[in-house]
């Protein structure tokens, strides 16, 4: 992707981030999503069926957005170069997710500031999966760390990453990705199977951006002058004791830049699920250890744009 294209969906992003009205390539993929598990459910009589289903679904998504953004670029290139290339910023700046997430986190702390538990847990379930209804105000600390700790991967480097790899189209293929595994990468019902590839395709697509985040969190760590050697030292440690191959990357290095231990018992829908701890015997989280993380995705965020675009920059001189 040409550099300065990158930089000015960066920059938008961080302007704006995702308005509420904007009409998001996202809820068109989710609702492609909805439709086609409507289909598949329909026909899908046993679990082979199912994972047949959702792996069309998966293929047939992640291959369309790609080669629709690709076309629509090249097309509106073709009629007038400056369009071509103003959609394809837009389309970039649709991937990219610092600013929002750095607005809802921040909603969470701003409950907590004024002691409203039951507004910080309503503002923290919009960010995370677990069940946040009986959440001390520790719990939704390490909560809220937890979870930017791993939008970092998937909402700021790993978009980042494929943009500079191979433009929008290529970052819009991730964010169909991203989508599928969101909404049916489960290993629960109705999803163990229906959701199986698009869960397996998820981790692949992460499994360079999420170390490149724990970097760039070593790194962003460095630049404020906090632990950024036990960021290394913890996510070389713990960071492949997350059920996920990816988000423990993320998270134990965060856990390593606060010194807070990471993990432990969460619910979900009422159903416990244990995760090892991260960083065991570090202190609990609290709201100062959660705003210093969002202080580091910040500073990761931007560490991880500045490569982008060196990064393209040097391809374009090749």
């Amino acid at each position: 992707m040409n550099p300065l294209r990158l930089l000015a969906a960066y920059l938008i992003d961080l302007a704006l981030g995702d308005p509420e009205n904007w009409p998001h390539p996202v809820r068109c993929m989710g609702l492609a999503i909805v439709k086609g598990e409507a289909l598949i459910c329909k026909w899908a009589k046993d679990p082979a069926a199912e994972c047949v289903g959702g792996a069309l679904l998966t293929v047939g998504l992640v291959t369309s957005t790609f080669t629709i953004s690709r076309v629509l670029i090249s097309t509106l290139t073709q009629i007038y170069s400056r369009l071509g290339m103003s959609i394809e910023v837009l389309l970039a700046w649709t991937t990219l997710a610092t600013q929002s997430l750095l607005i809802e986190a921040q909603d969470v702390l701003n409950a907590l500031d004024r002691e409203d538990l039951v507004a910080a847990r309503q503002r923290l379930s919009r960010i995370v999966g677990r069940d946040t209804h009986r959440l001390d105000e520790s719990e939704i600390c390490r909560a809220l760390i937890e979870t930017v700790a791993e939008s970092a991967c998937d909402g700021i480097i790993a978009p980042l990453t494929f943009l500079a790899a191979g433009g929008a189209p290529a970052a819009m293929a991730y964010k169909a990705v991203n989508t599928l595994d969101s909404m049916i990468g489960h290993i629960e019902p109705p999803y163990r199977y229906l959701g199986c590839v698009a869960a397996r395709m998820d981790d692949a697509a992460n499994l360079l951006p999420a170390r490149l985040t724990a970097l760039a969190i070593a790194g962003a760590a460095l630049l404020l002058r906090l632990d950024a050697g036990g960021a290394l030292r913890v996510w070389w440690t713990d960071g492949r004791k997350h059920p996920s191959p990816n988000a423990g990357q993320c998270e134990a290095a965060m856990a390593g830049v606060l010194g807070v231990q990471l993990g432990g018992l969460n619910y979900y829908e009422g159903r416990p699920s244990l995760r090892a701890y991260l960083a065991e015997g570090q202190k609990r989280c609290c709201r100062q250890d959660a705003r210093t993380s969002l202080r580091v995705v910040r500073a990761a965020s931007l560490l991880g744009c500045s490569v982008a675009v060196l990064w393209c920059v040097w391809r374009h001189r090749k």
